[in-house]
């Protein structure tokens, strides 16, 4: 199910720490409409806690993540913006 799910926008965080993985997320999903579908790539093992919280306390859908030769792809679902 989750292959045939389109990617959007994808932001490339690779080699960037914290908080910039999330802070580039935060600005790309900001921009995108509701329901769209956000690829994002880093390597910031702090990732792996900061993407699921930032999405929990946003109003998010995180997806999943998945592990790469390098880094880690992070599948998020824009939510309902919130006020």
């Amino acid at each position: 199910m989750s292959c045939a799910m389109t990617t959007d926008t994808e932001i490339d965080a690779i080699g960037l720490l914290c908080p910039l993985p999330v802070l580039r997320a935060r600005k790309a999903l900001a921009a995108l409409p509701q329901g769209a579908v956000l690829r994002l790539l880093a390597s910031d093992p702090a990732a792996i806690v900061d993407v699921p919280h930032f999405c929990a306390q946003s109003g998010h859908d995180f997806l999943d993540m998945t592990d790469a030769a390098d880094h880690v792809v992070y599948r998020i679902r824009k939510g309902a913006d919130r006020a």
